[in-house]
């Protein structure tokens, strides 16, 4: 290991550790410092051990429905919910060992152990205990020409649900526990939290959820929110809009929780409660305030290229603000190397940042909503292809939800597209690269969609924005 470095990346998530790979890629010397295990949050706690997670609940669901596809099944068929916690460990341990091999594959120096800024480009490093409790790292120092902070998030907690691990949990908790509660009251119904409904719900728990919006996954469309909350009503997921968890009374054997809503206050019984409200940038202990490095509202303020207000420090991905997503910390950081290395490189589009919701029916969107598009000026085309008018939807035996896009009247700009419906998260990238690449709901429709696919859905929504549908 060197004492010195072109680069030094604090935080291995995949914003971390895809931006030290691309820096070595740009011939930058390159460490990265982890205080836990490599791969972050969202390899390890989040992103990819969910998803495993998901897919369990996903064939749960095929199981009660086996008739319809021509399917007889002797007997009943029973989760193990050990062997799914345990088989979405393997998904995640197989990723970190992944993430090693491309460590060393390119040559990027791992130094364990937890980093702060002392200041001159210089980075002290201290021992820390990782997710099994194992100690990792040494007491060393390394300077670094620049410092990239790539140190993720956690969830935010709330005072009326003061996170004790067992009864009130956290996201964390509720990926690795090994024993089910009967009845989950989940708070807040972001992605987050409506995963995590789905999943326990196929699981076989009574499941509540608790939003304070008006409506679920209140970031997307209005008319996506409308959907998801008709398929969870459909599914048997109780949704509880326009409400707010007052306290949680956690002295009996079951819980009591109270929730305020619009026709007063409303008890109810569980034996657990998952805060899924967020979460919150970790910015403590990193030695930003002794190094001059600025923040603000929990997120450490950068300039489009990622640069803080400390020349050599920058910062990348959850910990400088949302939208808190694995692929937009990615792309900050090949952002901010390749201007490091002196490279042509244009800033972050924000508004071409795609999100992703992995419950079934799954959402994905990118670009203005309906409403924000007439906010901000546009004369819009919007046009919707429902799934029940496609064939493979039908012959998949999914065709719940639609694909809407948004188009402006006037030159034919692909503004937005909303996406809800079973693999909608695959479908997504057509509408980022056609955004990027200024295609014009004209091009869309002159491009030949495979027959019989869903992503035909994108062109046949575009079709009918312009008052040409042909499949409905």
């Amino acid at each position: 290991m060197a004492a010195s470095y072109d680069v030094i990346v604090i935080g291995s998530g995949p914003g971390g550790y895809e931006t030290a790979i691309r820096a070595t890629q740009l011939g930058l010397k390159t460490a990265i410092v982890e205080k836990n295990k490599l791969g972050g949050v969202c390899l390890n706690i989040g992103c990819i051990p969910t998803k495993a997670l998901l897919k369990s609940a996903e064939i749960m669901e095929y199981t009660k429905h086996l008739d319809a596809y021509g399917i007889k099944a002797e007997g009943s068929i029973q989760a193990e919910f050990d062997k799914v916690i345990g088989r979405s460990r393997g998904v995640a341990d197989k990723m970190n060992k992944g993430v090693d091999y491309l460590m060393k594959k390119n040559k990027v120096d791992v130094l364990y152990g937890y980093g702060k800024l002392a200041g001159n480009g210089k980075v002290e490093i201290e021992p820390s205990t990782d997710m099994d409790g194992n100690k990792v790292g040494e007491k060393m120092s390394v300077t670094g020409k620049h410092i990239i902070i790539a140190t993720g998030a956690r969830p935010r907690e709330i005072p009326s649900l003061p996170f004790d691990g067992k009864k009130i949990i956290s996201s964390k908790e509720a990926l690795l526990q090994t024993t089910q509660p009967g009845r989950l009251v989940i708070c807040g119904a972001g992605a987050i939290g409506v995963e995590f409904a789905y999943f326990y719900h196929h699981m076989g728990s009574e499941v509540t959820v608790i939003e304070l919006q008006d409506r679920m996954v209140p970031v997307e469309d209005k008319d996506v929110s409308r959907e998801l909350a008709r398929a969870f009503k459909k599914a048997g997921i109780n949704v509880m809009t326009s409400a707010m968890v007052k306290s949680v009374d956690t002295k009996g054997k079951t819980l009591k929780v109270t929730v305020e809503t619009k026709k007063g206050d409303e008890v109810i019984e569980c034996d657990q409660v998952l805060s899924a409200v967020g979460v919150v940038g970790n910015i403590e202990n990193l030695g930003l305030e002794q190094v001059g490095v600025k923040t603000e509202k929990g997120a450490i303020v950068i300039d489009e290229y990622c640069r803080t207000s400390v020349p050599g420090v920058y910062a990348i991905g959850d910990v400088a603000g949302p939208p808190w997503l694995a692929h937009k910390a990615s792309h900050e950081g090949v952002i901010c190397v390749e201007k490091i290395a002196g490279h042509s490189t244009h800033p972050l589009n924000r508004n071409n940042i795609p999100g992703c919701t992995y419950c079934q029916p799954q959402i994905a969107s990118v670009g203005y909503t309906e409403d924000a598009a007439k906010e901000a000026g546009y004369d819009i085309k919007v046009g919707k292809f429902p799934f029940t008018a496609s064939g493979k939807a039908s012959a998949m035996g999914h065709n719940e939800g639609f694909v809407k896009v948004i188009y402006d009247a006037k030159y034919g700009e692909f503004l937005g597209c909303h996406i809800i419906g079973y693999d909608a998260t695959e479908m997504i990238a057509e509408a980022v690269t056609a955004r990027t690449l200024e295609t014009t709901a004209h091009e869309i429709m002159e491009s030949i969609h495979p027959h019989p696919t869903l992503s035909e859905a994108v062109m046949e929504a575009t079709r009918a924005a312009y008052g040409v549908p042909i499949n409905i």
